[in-house]
C-alpha cells in the first residue's frame, strides 16, 4: 500500500458518521446495483466488490437478488467491519482488507467485479480497470461508478475566483475510460446542494472524503474564509460527474 492510500484508508477509517451524509453516495450504488440487476450473470456468480465502504452497493445488490459467492473488500479495515456488520455473517460472503489498484484479489475468476465511488481514489484508475478485466471470467462482467473531472466544479471556481488552487483530488479524464471500452460508458451530472460552505467541508469530512491532492497546502484561514463566501453565493451547488465504466469479457477469450 502506497502512503496515500494509507492516508486515504486512514481518513474512511475515521468517517463514523459516513451513512449519515453519504446521500450522493447511496444514490449512485443503487442506480449501479439496477444496471447490475439488468446482466445476464450466472445464477449463482462469484462477486467481487472493491471499496465496499459500509455496504451501500452491497446491499443494494443482494436486494435486486444478486446471490452467489462474494469476496467483499475495501482498502480500510474500520469499513470492512461496518460493511460485515450492516450484512451479517454468511457462508457466501467473505470479507478482506484489500487495496484493489495495487493488490489482487483470491478466489477468481469472478462473473462479476463491482466497485461504486471508489476508483477515484486510484493512483491511476484508469489502468487499473483495465487489469480488473483480467480477473473476471470468460464472459464475466466488471461494472464500476467514479468521479470526472467535471466533480465539485462550483469549489474549484470557488477558489479560481480569489486566484487560488483547490485540493480536490486530480480525477481521470472521461476520454481514458473511454478509450477502454466506449460504447459502454456513461456520464452523468447529480447535483447535491448545501445550507452553506461549512456543511459542505464537514459532509466531506464525514464520509472521509477530505484527502487533498498530493502536495497541496490547507489555505491560510482568512484565504479559506474567502473561498466559503464565494462559494455560498453561488447557491452551495456541488455538481458530481458520476462516470460509469462496464467492460465484458468474451466467452471464449
Amino acid at each position: 500500500m502506497t502512503d496515500r492510500h494509507a492516508q486515504i484508508a486512514r481518513a474512511f477509517a475515521g468517517a463514523r458518521d459516513y451513512d449519515r451524509h453519504a446521500r450522493i453516495q447511496r444514490d449512485v450504488a443503487r442506480g449501479l446495483a439496477a444496471r447490475i440487476a439488468a446482466l445476464d450473470l450466472p445464477e449463482s456468480p462469484r462477486v467481487l466488490e472493491l471499496g465496499c465502504g459500509t455496504g451501500f452497493l452491497t446491499e443494494a445488490l443482494l436486494d435486486n437478488g444478486i446471490g452467489g459467492d462474494w469476496l467483499i473488500t475495501d482498502i480500510a479495515p474500520a469499513m470492512v467491519e461496518r460493511c460485515r456488520a450492516r450484512l451479517g455473517e454468511s457462508p457466501q460472503r467473505r470479507f478482506a482488507v484489500l487495496d484493489g489498484e495495487y493488490g489482487a484479489p483470491e478466489g477468481g475468476p469472478y462473473d462479476l467485479i463491482c466497485s461504486s465511488l471508489a476508483l477515484q481514489w486510484f493512483d491511476d484508475a484508469p489502468a487499473a480497470l483495465g487489469r480488473m478485466k483480467d480477473w473476471l471470467a470468460p464472459g464475466g462482467h466488471g461494472l464500476i461508478t467514479t468521479l470526472g473531472p467535471g466533480s465539485f466544479a462550483e469549489w474549484r471556481a470557488a477558489h479560481a475566483a480569489e486566484g487560488l488552487d483547490a485540493g480536490t483530488p486530480p480525477f481521470a479524464p472521461v476520454e481514458a475510460f473511454a478509450a477502454i471500452d466506449p460504447e459502454n460508458l456513461v456520464v452523468e451530472n447529480v447535483v447535491e446542494t448545501h445550507p452553506d460552505a461549512r456543511a459542505f467541508l464537514h459532509a466531506l469530512k464525514a464520509i472521509g472524503a477530505g484527502t487533498a491532492a498530493p502536495g497541496h497546502r490547507p489555505l491560510p484561514p482568512a484565504a479559506l474564509r474567502r473561498v466559503m463566501a464565494t462559494f455560498e453565493r453561488s447557491t452551495c451547488k456541488v455538481t458530481y460527474e458520476v462516470v460509469t465504466c462496464h467492460v465484458h469479457r468474451a466467452r471464449g477469450a
